[in-house]
């Protein structure tokens, strides 16, 4: 299962899949689902200060065996009850218990306060104190990137973003920017065409490579997004799934196969944009209406 590492703008290497802890809850749920990821061969773990479950990640992590140079642990700063930067890696690396993170994230940019320079300071004394291997981004447009990068000192190792095929148009912009500055995407719900998109235009190529290639529908989706460059967060209940997630790193993808899956993309997202138009369009026109029966 071929997710090799990449190698980072940092100097330090990161597992290219990982699996997240987003929506998982509290209590032992979470404990269990990081454990039995990891049992199954996942080395690195995605949280957030706001998905409130970093303590059940760390106890599984630490609960693992695994000597913490084995396992990559990604946090996130999501000014979490108006906390500071400074004050927040404190408490992640509390709840987790571990004395550094290696990967930590601005969750989005409205957070970085009182502006995205000044916030990115903060991160970058992180890594000066030694708390942080990496730092990066999460939700940045190129703009935002371009506005981080003016000032910086460290440039963001990553860029995490929503990436799937009914996306990929609008964040390839995203993409290409990261890639000419070194910073590695990451993809986060890759798999919405086949969880909340059923029967949309992707199904078409996902279930015809499924066939072809004898792997499950949603192998194919991450395959895909390995070959966009992006690393992985995806995450799952099921034991043989996170495995079958694992086996999808030795899928190959041909060319005309990537561009068929983003072909369907583009056509389910213009699918999508029309029918907002025209709901807006009947709510506009319903609006009128009431405004003219008001009127008499």
């Amino acid at each position: 299962m071929p997710w090799s590492p990449v190698k980072l703008n940092s100097g330090h290497e990161m597992p290219t899949i990982a699996f997240g802890t987003w929506k998982l809850g509290n209590g032992d749920g979470p404990i269990n689902q990081v454990d039995q990821a990891i049992s199954v061969g996942f080395s690195h773990v995605d949280t957030a200060q706001a998905y409130r479950n970093e303590p059940e990640a760390g106890k599984a992590i630490r609960d693992s065996g695994l000597k913490r140079s084995e396992i990559f642990i990604t946090t996130k700063y999501s000014g979490l009850n108006g906390l500071d930067i400074k004050t927040s890696i404190k408490n992640s690396l509390e709840n987790l218990g571990v004395s550094y993170v290696d990967l930590y994230l601005i969750h989005h940019p409205r957070l970085a306060v009182p502006d995205i320079p000044s916030a990115w300071k903060e991160m970058e004394k992180l890594v000066e104190q030694g708390v942080v291997k990496s730092i990066g981004v999460s939700n940045f447009g190129v703009n935002d990137l371009a506005v981080l990068l003016a000032s910086s000192k460290i440039p963001p190792a990553v860029n995490q973003i929503l990436l799937h095929p009914y996306v990929y148009a609008t964040q390839a912009p995203i993409i290409d920017y990261a890639k000419k500055h070194k910073i590695i995407i990451e993809a986060y719900s890759a798999l919405i065409p086949l969880t909340q998109r059923p029967g949309g235009p992707v199904d078409v190529p996902v279930k015809e490579l499924s066939k072809k290639l004898n792997v499950a529908p949603e192998q194919v989706l991450l395959a895909w997004v390995k070959t966009k460059g992006a690393v992985a967060v995806t995450t799952s209940s099921k034991k043989d799934r996170l495995k079958r997630y694992l086996d999808a790193g030795d899928i190959f993808l041909a060319d005309e196969e990537i561009t068929a899956i983003d072909a369907a993309g583009a056509a389910g997202s213009m699918n999508a944009a029309r029918k907002l138009q025209a709901g807006i369009l009947i709510f506009v026109v319903c609006v009128a209406l009431t405004i003219v029966g008001l009127r008499k």
